[in-house]
């Protein structure tokens, strides 16, 4: 049975119109999702719409739109008001440009779509040319295209034999950066402890495998429901604590190099300062940072968990205005 697609229509580029049909490229249907019951008699919970003060139950025709302008203050709306102001649904995409996909700001794009030829005849071909022209410039088409009420703006790229098209936000649904990073201190870097870093980074780097990603929730989950449904007594355990001991931020660096096997490297990278620099480094201000391992350990655990500090640059951070 072929999927059923979640709109149809189709892709128009100036006089050059072909049917497409829109299929859903995501989908959470095989995660595990949860129903409410009454624990004492293991109903289910129906949830009923209820005057807000009356406490009583609201039928379907009565209930209407309304937007809250200030505090407990509303403007309604007829059904037949907000359909004046609907947009025409003529069920076409309209590629008004074509961008660079690198001009793209990543924060823009939200839902995924699949795009594919609809049955009628010369749709295959119509709709080859239009892929074939994005794919040869290298560019991503912008269209517009109504689903329901709302207009969306689409990013169109070739994928294969077929198309995708990404839903964009606009402008207004995107929070600015600024306020929130211009928080952020201005850190002098140690060129010892950024190599360090590289160092590790290399050691771990790979290509994007999605196929190798693990949902670990998800997995406990079917376990613990796997468990749950042959009777088994669940045992829970207090959560873990969180971390309150500090560490030293070259020796961690150090230690993650050599755990990642790159101990070689850290050698190296630490010999080529002078025992004077060294010496300097230690005298500066102390930087602690926070590791898990909760509290402070005792004995034999607690010298191979030496709490140190680490040295950071004595300029003053510079904070930057919003």
């Amino acid at each position: 049975m072929a999927a059923r697609p979640y709109w149809k229509g189709n892709l128009r580029l100036s006089l050059v119109t072909c049917p497409i049909e829109l299929h859903s490229a995501t989908s959470e249907k095989d995660k595990i999702s949860f129903n409410q019951l009454n624990k004492r008699t293991g109903n289910r919970i129906k949830y009923k719409k209820v005057d807000a003060s009356t406490n009583e139950e609201v039928p379907t025709e009565d209930i209407v739109k309304a937007f809250q302008f200030e505090k407990d203050s509303y403007v309604q709306f007829e059904p037949d008001e907000l359909e004046e102001i609907a947009l025409d649904t003529n069920h076409t995409i309209d590629i008004v440009s074509f961008v660079p996909d690198s001009e793209i700001d990543e924060l823009y794009y939200n839902t995924p779509y699949y795009i594919l030829p609809g049955e009628q005849d010369h749709a295959a071909e119509a709709f080859s040319v239009i892929r074939e022209a994005l794919n040869e410039k290298g560019m991503v088409g912008i269209g517009r295209v109504v689903f329901g009420s709302r207009e969306h703006m689409i990013a169109l790229r070739p994928r294969s034999k077929g198309m995708v098209g990404t839903t964009l936000l606009y402008p207004y649904e995107v929070k600015k950066e600024a306020p929130l990073f211009a928080e952020i201190p201005n850190i002098k870097i140690d060129r010892e402890m950024l190599g360090m870093a590289h160092q590790i980074m290399k050691g771990k780097q790979g290509h994007f495998e999605p196929e190798k990603f693990e949902d670990r929730y998800e997995t406990a989950l079917r376990e613990l429901v796997a468990k749950k449904q042959k009777g088994a007594v669940i045992h829970t355990e207090a959560p873990a604590k969180a971390a309150t001991n500090v560490v030293n931020l070259m020796d961690a660096l150090r230690k993650s190099l050599a755990e990642g096997g790159g101990a070689a490297s850290a050698k190296k990278s630490a010999s080529g300062k002078s025992k004077a620099k060294q010496d300097d480094l230690r005298r500066q201000p102390q930087f602690k940072f926070p590791i898990e391992g909760g509290k402070a350990k005792q004995g034999k655990e607690a010298k191979e968990s030496k709490v140190v500090a680490a040295p950071v640059s004595r300029a003053k951070a510079k904070r930057k205005s919003a």
